[in-house]
C-alpha cells in the first residue's frame, strides 16, 4: 500500500496528514477505519485552500472521527475558455492547512486516476442544476456531479461537507445524493468572508488592488436587496436595484437572481418560500460568485 505522510512545522501538536494517490490505497485506508468503527467525513476541494476551506475541514472534524480531504483540480468542470491551466496549485501549503484543521488523509489523485482511458460516463442533471451558472457554464455541473459522485463512491463517507458560497453546487450535490440513494449526509457550511464582506475564493488572488477594492460591492448589493425584500419591498424592484449597483461598481453582470432556497426555482413573491439571492459577475478577468439568504 502506498501511503505517505506529510508534516508541518506550523502545527507540531497535530498528527501528520497521510496522503494517497490511488483509489485502491484510499479504499484500503478507509476500510481499516470502517473496521475500527470510525465515522468518516469527506471534504472535496480543488486545492488552493484558504480560510473557507479550513472552516469546512474543522466542521468535518466535529462531525466525524476521520476526515478525508480530496485535492483534485477537476478538468471536466472547466470550459475550454476557463482557467484550468492557471488554477492555483499549492499542495504543500494545502497539506499544512489540512494538518492544522484535523484532516487524517489527503486523497490527491491524478486526472488519469480519476478519468482513465475509455472513461465515458457522465450524469444528466435537471432541477437545481438548471439556469444561473448553467446559463453561462453549460457543462460545469455535469463535471461537478460526475467527480463528486465518484468521490462519494470512492470514499463512502458518512457525511460530506460543501461550502455555501457555491450554493448552486451545494443544491446540485444534495439533489444528486437524494436521487441516487447515496448513503451520505450532505452538509452546507456558511460562507467565510473577509472583513469587508468579500467571500473567500481561490480566485480572489487574480484581483488587482483596484478590483479587490471594488469587489465587496457584490456582497453589499445582495445585503441591501435582502434587507429591502425582508422589509416589504417588491422583490423585482429590489433585485433590479441590486443589479444596477453591481454594474455601477464596475462589474460585468452574469446574473443576480432571487430564487427558492431549496429548489432554486424562480420566485415572484417574498411569500414563495425560503429565499436566496445569488450573483455572478466579472471584474477585470476574474469571475466572482456570492449568495445570501433573505431573512424572512
Amino acid at each position: 500500500m502506498s501511503f505517505s505522510a506529510t508534516s508541518s512545522s506550523t502545527d507540531t501538536g497535530s498528527m501528520p496528514v497521510g496522503m494517497v494517490h490511488t483509489v485502491a490505497d484510499l479504499r484500503r485506508q478507509v476500510g481499516d477505519w470502517r473496521k475500527a468503527g470510525k465515522r468518516i467525513a469527506l471534504v472535496p476541494t480543488m486545492g488552493a485552500l484558504h480560510a473557507g476551506h479550513v472552516a469546512l475541514m474543522e466542521a468535518a472534524s466535529r462531525q466525524a472521527d476521520k476526515v478525508v480531504l480530496s485535492i483534485f483540480v477537476n478538468p471536466t468542470q472547466f470550459a475550454p475558455t476557463e482557467d484550468l491551466s492557471r488554477y492555483p496549485r499549492t499542495l504543500e501549503a494545502d497539506l499544512a492547512k489540512a494538518q492544522g484543521a484535523g484532516v487524517a488523509l489527503a486523497f490527491v489523485p491524478s486526472a488519469a486516476d480519476m478519468y482513465p482511458d475509455g472513461f465515458c460516463t457522465t450524469i444528466s442533471l435537471a432541477g437545481p442544476a438548471l439556469g444561473l451558472e448553467t446559463d453561462f457554464r453549460p457543462t460545469h455541473f455535469a463535471g461537478v456531479a460526475t467527480v463528486v459522485a465518484k468521490l462519494l463512491i470512492q470514499v463512502a463517507p458518512d457525511v460530506a461537507l460543501f461550502g455555501e458560497k457555491d450554493y448552486q453546487q451545494l443544491a446540485v450535490v444534495s439533489q444528486l445524493a437524494r436521487d441516487m440513494d447515496l448513503p451520505v449526509t450532505i452538509l452546507g457550511v456558511p460562507t467565510v468572508r473577509e472583513a469587508d464582506g468579500l467571500a473567500l475564493s481561490s480566485r480572489n488572488v487574480y484581483l488587482s488592488p483596484a478590483e479587490r477594492a471594488n469587489a465587496p460591492a457584490l456582497h453589499r448589493a445582495l445585503t441591501q436587496a435582502a434587507h429591502a425584500i425582508a422589509g416589504g419591498a417588491e422583490p423585482a424592484l429590489a433585485v433590479e436595484a441590486a443589479r444596477a449597483q453591481v454594474i455601477a461598481a464596475g462589474f460585468a453582470l452574469d446574473y443576480l437572481e432571487l430564487r427558492h432556497a431549496r429548489t432554486l426555482a424562480p420566485v415572484a413573491a417574498a411569500t414563495d418560500g425560503p429565499l436566496r439571492l445569488l450573483v455572478a459577475a466579472r471584474i477585470g478577468t476574474t469571475r466572482l460568485i456570492d449568495n445570501i439568504p433573505v431573512p424572512l
